[in-house]
């Protein structure tokens, strides 16, 4: 997969982690928003289309475990990868439980990272394209189905 048509967004509360990542992200080509908050996460997924989402699990005020719920709501088609460490290895698991894509514990290898980033943004992409063969596949079925809204646009 092409990185730099990856859209990513790393979110960690720690400015250090935070830069070292978008640093070595960038020096592999691939582009990526950041977010120190869960709240300003929440806003840029709300503002910008994200295919993956790197997601340190704790942060102070709303944690990655919040973050990762309302995402499911909104926005069910990115993925998550939550960022741990052995500390939160128990809100990691809960994560995998609401949906998120896997786990890494921090520090990890950047190229660790990047294949889970590459196998999420994959996952997210074939999901995209399974929905949008069904609605091929309902429009020949039922070509009156192009005048309805789509379910997402009412």
């Amino acid at each position: 997969m092409n990185v730099a048509t990856i859209r990513l967004l790393l979110v960690d509360d720690e400015e250090k982690v935070l830069n070292v990542y978008k640093t070595l992200l960038e020096e592999l080509g691939m582009t990526a928003l950041t977010a120190d908050n869960g709240l300003d996460a929440l806003k840029i997924l709300d503002e910008h289309p994200i295919d993956v989402v790197v997601l340190d699990v704790k942060m102070p005020g709303v944690d990655g475990v919040e973050v990762l719920r309302h995402a499911r709501q909104k926005h069910p088609l990115v993925e998550v990868i939550m960022l741990t460490d052995h500390a939160s290895m128990e809100s990691a698991v809960e994560g995998l439980k609401l949906g998120a894509f896997d786990y890494v514990t921090k520090p990890c290898e950047i190229s660790d990272l990047m294949e889970k980033v590459n196998e999420a943004c994959a996952r997210k992409r074939a999901m995209e394209e399974k929905i949008r063969k069904a609605k091929i596949d309902k429009i020949i079925r039922h070509p009156m189905a192009v005048f309805q809204p789509d379910d997402e646009d009412e």
